[in-house]
């Protein structure tokens, strides 16, 4: 690898080469000119990795000498060296764009420091990154084995993230197969400690996690009393989506909790969103609500109603509340929501359901150009920060931060991207979903699904007797054997849900409230 070439400008270089000759020794190459116009002759003729300026040398100062060289190359890191502690200088060489900014005398391994820190830091940075994962690889390997709580599932969930996001810069391809490796192992896990306890937890809630149909009631409800909450619910959004979103939110808003709860099945949105609003698991919805609850074979949407569920869902919880309840599809929604923001502050409750990350996961199934775009998962969280940055969802939050308001961050499920085909077989009636199925004589290989035999043990409601659903596990989806390469082709490495993976069924539930 080249040695880097260090450009240093100070009118007393002579009194300096004790520090240049320490850093030669160690291997960089360093260029020394005395004035701010010898420093550009110098910039605009040879190739520099770094540029040291002493802020007060005659003709031009340090601080013109970098705006010149700014306006050549905005890429080029700088670090300006003065004798002055005046807040103002510091402030205007910040505001100019500086590496670093060092106060006089230095030392040279404070120099050092300064170039390492540079001009060294992706990789040593990395190397520390890739050092740390190793070793907590051994120890989360080591938790897989053990008979895991819900509690302890999320939290190795969250570790899995947090590791990747970290080595997600890293140019370590082994790495990264490592990492996907074990993502896959826990969701084998998972997978099966969902399947051994699901129906348990529908019926003894009180040795459950928090799900679906409980969220309002035990985790939004007991503050409607006191400061106006709004209720932001961004479709599709994953537990790793969220952590690239949030060093924007807390721009804004203070995190008092960073929580989790589960989805129940299918992830789906006409199950999961449904049994928010509502209060209610599927088939107590059919029973309560015989003329809005919506069966998989039934024309029209699927969640046309969700305002009228929670309207009955208040008034079961005895929580008699002025709210409103906003759904944003598209963009010029989203900037009537701004528009209309201030309209909401005097309720005690706002419900806004936002659909672009769903919207999103659909496009790169369907659109050539987003599945270039969301090749991986690393470009799918890009995908998603760049909408939320640019999204009128911010500009409302923004406006909100301002008001003395709860805010909640949380979403209805989230999605896995499916590499495994698994055939299934069943009648023109079965549905559609890729991550599960329901229908009468399903054929189907019992190891790769989580077959409920009987929809009312898992309050799903039965449309006939025969039925019966099944649940895609791990990274599988479901395909018919009829046109199976075409359906391959096509679908995967999309994104899906409805089916059981961490990623579907551990939900990021966020409170937050007013830096104000």
């Amino acid at each position: 690898m080249q040695e880097p070439t260090i450009l240093w400008a100070d009118d007393e270089i002579d009194l300096l080469k004790p520090h240049i000759l320490f850093l030669k020794d160690k291997g960089y190459t360093i260029k020394t000119v005395t004035n701010g116009s010898d420093a550009l002759d110098a910039f605009k003729a040879e190739h520099f990795d770094l540029i040291f300026l002493d802020e007060n040398m005659p003709g031009l100062t340090g601080l013109e000498t970098l705006t010149e060289i700014k306006n050549i190359n905005t890429d080029i890191p700088v670090v300006l060296i003065t004798k002055s502690e005046e807040e103002y200088l510091m402030e205007d060489a910040i505001g100019s764009k500086i590496d670093d900014y060092l106060i006089k005398p230095v030392n040279p391994k404070q120099i050092l420091l300064t170039i390492k820190k540079i001009l060294d830091n992706k990789r040593l940075v990395g190397e520390k990154t890739a050092s740390a994962y190793q070793q907590d690889f051994r120890n989360l390997l080591m938790t897989l084995n053990d008979n895991l709580s819900y509690e302890e599932w999320a939290d190795v969930y969250k570790k899995l993230i947090y590791w990747e996001l970290e080595l997600q810069n890293l140019e370590d391809q082994g790495m990264h197969e490592i990492l996907t490796q074990q993502k896959r192992e826990a969701n084998t896990q998972f997978s099966k400690f969902v399947e051994k306890n699901y129906v348990k937890w529908l019926n003894h809630p009180e040795d459950a996690p928090t799900q679906s149909h409980q969220l309002l009631r035990t985790k939004v409800f007991p503050f409607l009393d006191s400061t106006p909450t709004f209720f932001v619910l961004i479709d599709n959004l994953r537990y790793d989506q969220w952590k690239i979103i949030s060093p924007i939110v807390s721009e804004y808003f203070r995190i008092e909790s960073e929580e989790s709860y589960y989805s129940i099945l299918p992830t789906a949105t006409q199950y999961a969103r449904n049994a928010i609003f509502a209060g209610l698991l599927p088939s107590e919805m059919e029973k309560r609500h015989p003329n809005l609850w919506q069966n998989d074979d039934d024309e029209g949407g699927k969640n046309m109603y969700e305002e009228d569920f929670l309207a009955d869902h208040l008034k079961r919880a005895r929580k008699e509340v002025k709210f409103s309840y906003t759904k944003v599809l598209n963009y010029e929604q989203g900037k009537d929501l701004v528009d209309n923001i201030h309209n909401l502050i005097n309720n005690p409750f706002n419900v806004i359901v936002y659909n672009f990350v769903d919207m999103l996961s659909h496009a790169r199934t369907e659109m050539e150009i987003i599945r270039e775009l969301a090749s991986d998962e690393k470009a799918y969280r890009s995908l998603t920060l760049s909408w939320f940055e640019n999204s009128p969802l911010l500009e409302a939050l923004k406006k909100l931060s301002q008001k003395n308001i709860r805010l909640v961050i949380t979403t209805d499920h989230g999605t896995i991207r499916v590499k495994t085909p698994s055939k299934v077989v069943g009648d023109r009636n079965t549905n559609t979903n890729l991550r599960y199925k329901q229908g009468k004589n399903l054929a189907f290989d019992a190891k790769e699904v989580f077959h409920v035999k009987n929809p009312a043990d898992a309050f799903l409601p039965k449309v006939n007797v025969s039925q019966s659903f099944i649940f895609a596990k791990e990274d599988e989806y479901f395909i018919y054997p009829n046109n199976y390469n075409q359906f391959v082709n096509y679908y995967n490495n999309t994104f899906q849900h409805g089916g059981i993976s961490l990623e579907e069924m551990v939900i990021p539930f966020i409170m937050l409230s007013s830096k104000g």
